[in-house]
Order: structure tokens, then C-alpha cells, then sequence
């Protein structure tokens, strides 16, 4: 007789189903850390090619020649319409792709390729309506790559008849995926104007609630990522939400792509991260290493350093989030609030900046010119490591939480023996 607690069939392959669902979930947005960690290099390059940097009033020198071939090459890696979605299309397929090589990247290209000039031969019209109703942009190449992975894992062990045998395996998944992209774009010309119009107008909602809908964007950033899908609701407000046209009469869509082409109403949606990422996170990381047990505390405190640098210089948090995040989840909590809040307080005090990377002291140097108040980030950022360290010392001593440093001894692995 079965136990009363077993689980009916029906339980069973739902369970498995949702597990994985969500493990792809999380796959494809380690995927998208590929793409986004080409935006350093781009960003650089783009800076440098700014008007202030090299040109009649330049502070590196009078050189316009070096300004036009900096800026031409950091803008085709940023790029709304086929420099960023192409790197995201790649970027997906090879990461998502079971065992890929690199014919599922030549797959990806020549499927993106036939999609955006099929997409392209259909202009918007009238001129005044926003491209974004169009143009699905790095929504499309992402889901392009998600297609080439797919469709790679499928076919790259085909065998054609022996007439057709040159195309077999990998060869074949470039051509099929040639006739996809050309469907994927007749398609998007049909629903994606409906899709983009959706979620333009809530990204509208955001923007026009000023400090409140930044504050909600960083809830909602630092919340997703505990599942590892915060780049997904990135996408779409940093790299394809509002449009600036610059003096060349090149448009650039996406908070930060318009924030680094000089749009002075960009950064609603990245200013209030500076002030967490280079202040507030190592201020915790430091708490935590004061809170750790005495015999232990110099171990901690080196460990916590190190990511304490690595979120002030580069504005790489996880390993600081990672932290506390499981073992102290009320930290995270915390931790989620007070992003909003940042957010919402640094945009309200009218600092608009921006980054290509992350919001770290690499990026809030080179955009220092193009930010708006940018000074003022450091006494908000002070304020808030002073919040946090307060906070998180109290809550836990408090509650007594397991941060590192404080395991159980019974925990702790012996690394001395065999």
C-alpha cells in the first residue's frame, strides 16, 4: 500500500516540469551576462569618442580624427538596432546551446542577419511613430539566439540524403536557420507592434512617476535577481525604452545607450545604483566582517574586503549579495528596500548618471562630464553606507543571523583533513 504523503503521477511531471522551466530560466540569464560583458569595452570607446575628450575643445588633444574612429567604434557595439541585438542574439545561442561550438554562433549570425534585413525592408511609417513599435531590438535577438540553440541541439547530427551529404550536421543549422529568421521577421512585423506599444507605455508610467518608478525599477532589479532574472527586465529599460536623436541625426534608444550620447534626461534607471554599489554594499560587507566571531574575524574581514573592492571599482555586487542572500535572507530584504529607496532619492535630487557596465568608480569617473550633479552621489552614497552598516550590525547581533563568520562550528568544513 503507497503512502498516504506519495505524490499522484500528476504531481510528479508538473514538478519536473516547473523545475525545468526554471532552471532554463536561469540559464538563459547567465546567457546574457556573455553580451553585457562587452558594454566595459564599448562604453570606453564611446566616452573617448565624445566631443570632450579629443576635438577643438578636447582634453586630451586636438586630434577629431581620433574622436570620429573612437566614437564609430564604441557605437557599433551599442547600437539599438544591430550592434546590441546581434551581441545578445550570439551571446544567448552559445550560452544556451547544449555543447556548442562555434557553428552555433555562425547559426545565430546568419539567421540575425536575414531577420534584420527582412525587418528593415519594411521602414516605419509614418516617421514620427516610435521605432520601438517596430523593431523588436535586443528582444529580437534574443529570442534569434534562443532559436539557433534550439534548433542547433536539433539538427547538428542530421544526415541528409548522400546528394545533399555536404550539409549535414552543423552545416545545416546556418541554412535552416536562414529561412527562420525570415519567418521570425514577417512575424514580428505582425505582433510585435502591439508588444512594444504594451510595454512602452508601462516603461512611460515608470519614467513619468519620476522618484517613485525609479524606486519600483530598483525593488524590482534587486529582487529578480535572487532567481537570476533581473538582466531580463534590464534589457528592455537600459537598452530599448525611449529614443534621443544625437547632432549626427543618429537615434540611440535605451536608457543607457541615451545616457551615453549625451541625453540629459537619461539615467532614471541606473543614478541611484552608484550609491549602493560603490557605498552602501561594502559598508555591509564591513558590518558583516565586525560581526563575525573573534577567531574568525580576520579571516572574514579579508574575504569581505575583497568583494568590497570588487563592488566599488567595478560595481560587481553578487558576490557581496551572495553573501548574506541565503543564509541571512532578512538582510536581502533589507537590502531590496533600500535600492528603491536610492533610487528614488537620488533621482529626486536631480542626479541623472549613467553607466555601461555597472555603477561602479571605473564608470562614475569616465561619465563624470556627461552626468548631471554627479557630485552629489558621493554624500548619498555616505549616507547610505552609514544606514546599512547600522542596520545590518543590528540585525545581526539581533537576530543572531549565520553570516560568514558566524556559522555554527559544527558547519564549517575541515579543510585540513583528507
Amino acid at each position: 500500500m503507497g503512502s498516504a504523503n506519495a505524490a499522484t503521477p500528476r504531481e510528479v511531471p508538473r514538478k519536473q516540469w516547473w523545475q525545468t522551466f526554471y532552471g532554463g530560466l536561469q540559464k538563459m540569464g547567465r546567457s546574457l551576462q556573455l553580451p553585457v560583458a562587452v558594454l566595459p569595452a564599448a562604453g570606453l570607446l564611446n566616452r573617448l569618442g565624445q566631443p570632450d575628450m579629443f576635438g577643438p575643445q578636447g582634453r586630451i588633444a586636438d586630434w577629431p580624427d581620433v574622436a570620429k574612429v573612437l566614437a564609430g567604434a564604441g557605437g557599433a557595439l551599442l547600437d539599438s538596432s544591430l550592434g546590441l541585438p546581434l551581441l545578445f542574439c550570439v551571446g544567448v545561442a552559445i550560452g544556451m546551446a547544449k555543447k556548442s561550438d562555434g557553428s552555433t554562433a555562425l547559426a545565430a549570425v546568419a539567421g540575425f542577419l536575414v531577420y534584420y534585413n527582412v525587418l528593415h525592408q519594411f521602414p516605419v511609417q509614418p516617421a514620427s511613430t516610435p521605432p520601438t513599435y517596430q523593431n523588436p531590438g535586443v528582444f529580437g535577438g534574443i529570442i534569434m539566439g534562443l532559436l539557433a540553440s534550439w534548433l542547433w541541439v536539433r539538427y547538428h547530427r542530421t544526415k541528409l540524403v548522400d546528394w545533399l551529404g555536404f550539409f549535414n550536421g552543423r552545416r545545416l543549422v546556418p541554412m535552416i536557420m536562414a529561412f527562420v529568421g525570415m519567418l521570425f521577421a514577417v512575424l514580428c512585423l505582425w505582433i510585435w507592434p502591439p508588444v512594444g506599444h504594451g510595454l512602452t507605455h508601462f516603461s512611460q508610467w515608470l519614467t513619468a512617476h519620476g522618484p517613485l518608478g525609479a524606486g519600483l525599477f530598483g525593488v524590482a532589479n534587486r529582487g529578480l535577481l535572487v532567481v537570476g532574472l533581473h538582466q531580463f527586465l534590464n534589457t528592455f529599460m537600459w537598452f530599448q525604452y525611449g529614443s534621443y536623436t544625437k547632432p549626427n541625426g543618429t537615434v540611440v534608444m535605451g536608457d543607457i545607450n541615451r545616457f551615453l550620447a549625451g541625453d540629459p534626461t537619461a539615467g532614471q534607471f541606473t543614478s541611484g545604483f552608484f550609491p549602493i554599489m560603490m557605498f552602501a554594499l561594502p559598508a555591509a560587507a564591513l558590518a558583516i566582517a565586525h560581526c563575525a566571531r573573534p577567531h574568525r574575524r580576520k579571516e572574514v574581514m579579508g574575504l569581505m574586503t575583497s568583494v568590497a573592492l570588487t563592488s566599488f571599482v567595478t560595481g560587481v555586487t553578487e558576490p557581496i549579495e551572495y553573501s548574506f542572500l541565503f543564509v541571512a535572507p532578512l538582510l536581502y530584504v533589507a537590502h531590496v528596500l533600500l535600492t528603491g529607496v536610492s533610487m528614488g532619492v537620488t533621482w529626486g535630487l536631480g542626479v541623472h548618471d549613467g553607466f555601461s557596465f555597472s555603477a561602479g568608480l571605473t564608470d562614475y569617473v569616465i561619465n563624470w562630464e556627461l552626468a548631471t550633479e554627479p557630485w552629489l552621489i558621493i554624500p548619498i552614497g555616505a549616507c547610505f553606507a552609514v544606514v546599512y552598516y547600522a542596520l545590518f550590525r543590528f540585525m545581526i547581533t539581533k537576530f543572531d543571523l549565520r553570516t560568514p563568520g558566524r556559522e555554527a562550528e559544527d558547519d564549517r568544513e575541515d579543510v585540513t583533513r583528507e
